[in-house]
């Protein structure tokens, strides 16, 4: 109630950062930008319907539930075809094992739904984690700056061949998503920290983690997205937990579901809950990088 008033749908201008610089900098003949442009854009445009008619109605009752996840599928589902059938990727239908050398396994077709679990889990993800001031979007500017070296690093042969990772031609470019991605969220941080002036809304939450889940299904790290975004993994069982709980025992795990909250109610300040929050991030996000060289 303390935060009412305060405006939201702040994540258009993170949006329009990100694509304006993409599209500014970034390499328009590369097929990935493209992708990720898409999926951005596509998944914002979900949130952005959410959003409206939140506004519309002035309450919380926004784009129904099923509608909202269908269109997250469908959009997923696109994308995950699109690279399935990609005919220059070699590795199209492989996932990739951090920690160990080149252990790939073929996934066949069932990699078509297992992308869209990762990128509609991954935009969901992060809209549970948008629960206070700069919580979220610095977690996404962390994992940004994290997944800039590691796209780079797949799309650059010898640093490829150097550290046994996958060597995918073109994923270099997505350094510059990154990049603009990491420079939007330090943006919007300086307005949306505590006491936040402007909040991102549905319109950020779901296009940002829709394009970390992208991001990580076209550069094969489906599995290292779940440590350098593990703190959006975690807010997200907790949940799941919280939710299975209550439905089969009648009993709550937590005091309030996302975990943030429930840190709240214990009488964490915000503020400390946050930052807390984002040191969490920030080890996870090394930790991610670790998996490079520990194999």
């Amino acid at each position: 109630l303390e935060k009412a008033g305060t405006p939201t749908m702040g994540g258009v201008l993170i949006l329009f950062s990100i694509i304006a610089s993409v599209l500014m900098w970034g390499d328009l003949t590369n097929k990935y930008i493209w992708i990720m442009v898409v999926a951005t854009l596509g998944f914002g445009l979900i949130g952005f319907i959410d959003d409206y008619l939140k506004a519309l109605s002035q309450s919380s009752k926004g784009l129904r539930a099923w509608y909202k996840f269908a269109a997250q599928i469908t959009l997923a589902l696109v994308i995950g075809v699109l690279l399935y059938f990609d005919p220059e990727d070699a590795y199209a239908s492989v996932l990739s094992i951090p920690f160990f050398k080149k252990w790939l396994v073929d996934m066949g077709w069932f990699y078509i739904p297992f992308s869209v679990l990762v990128i509609v889990g991954s935009s969901n993800a992060v809209n549970l984690t948008d629960g206070i001031d700069g919580l979220a979007i610095g977690l996404v500017g962390i994992a940004a700056l994290a997944n800039g070296a590691l796209v780079y690093i797949s799309g650059h042969a010898g640093f490829a061949r150097y550290l046994q990772v996958l060597y995918l031609p073109g994923t270099e470019e997505l350094t510059v998503f990154c990049g603009a991605m990491f420079g939007a969220s330090l943006g919007f941080l300086w307005y949306n920290s505590y006491p936040a002036e402007i909040f991102m809304g549905d319109v950020g939450s779901l296009g940002l983690g829709g394009s970390l889940g992208t991001l990580a299904v076209i550069t094969k790290h489906e599995i290292v997205l779940a440590v350098v975004g593990g703190v959006f993994v975690v807010e997200t069982f907790s949940v799941i937990l919280q939710v299975a709980s209550y439905k089969f025992r009648g009993k709550r795990i937590f005091k309030m579901a996302p975990l943030h909250h429930h840190f709240e109610l214990k009488g964490w300040p915000e503020s400390k809950v946050i930052v807390r929050f984002w040191i969490m991030g920030i080890i996870l996000a090394l930790l991610s990088l670790a998996t490079l060289k520990l194999r």
